[in-house]
């Protein structure tokens, strides 16, 4: 009997200072991506990845085969008719971005998280450096610009891989935005 009016309330007290102990020690990794609060509510900022989709920017990242160099390779490519003119489809002169922010991040592990900087070498082309873990893993990957366009391509992808492509998010294609019209297919 004294087993259960003494030893059942210590033993959850015992689990209860366990649990807290625990909780302290591992917490939580932040959220990385354009998220903001107001009040109580969490809202996340597209107007980024808007702008890439106006722009109709894409582009394709390769990863070198020598694990000893850790060089990253990044075509930034404009459509061919901004190439063709000059000019952005806002109608600013087209000009590529002097540097990039690249944003590797881990789906599960935020000690795996690269950042680093690419640097423009000429042309379309953009290099830099990185260490990727060799152990196969979702990681989540963003290329973006800082400066007077700020924009951002995103993409998941299974790395190591020796190449990943970005595209615009079709989310914001109007033909995709309209339900079709299913008002002549019901009896």
């Amino acid at each position: 009997m004294t087993i259960f009016v003494v030893g059942l309330p210590a033993l959850v007290v015992v689990v209860c200072i366990f649990f807290i102990v625990w909780s302290i020690r591992i917490q939580d990794s932040t959220v990385r991506d354009d998220w903001y609060m107001d009040g109580k509510t969490l809202y996340q900022d597209a107007t980024r990845d808007k702008l890439a989709h106006d722009l109709n920017i894409s582009g394709v990242m390769r990863f070198d085969d020598k694990i000893d160099d850790n060089n990253v390779h990044f075509e930034l490519r404009y459509p061919q008719d901004s190439i063709d003119t000059g000019t952005l489809k806002d109608g600013t002169p087209l000009q590529y971005p002097a540097t990039l922010s690249v944003s590797i991040s881990h789906a599960t592990d935020s000690s795996r998280d690269k950042d680093f900087i690419i640097t423009h070498m000429g042309d379309n082309v953009y290099q830099g450096k990185v260490a990727i873990d060799d152990t196969p893993a979702k990681y989540y990957l963003q290329v973006s610009n800082e400066g007077t366009h700020n924009w951002r391509l995103r993409q998941t992808q299974k790395l190591p891989a020796k190449n990943v492509v970005f595209v615009p998010l079709s989310s914001f294609d109007d033909s995709k935005q309209a339900l079709p019209d299913q008002r002549k297919k019901r009896s």
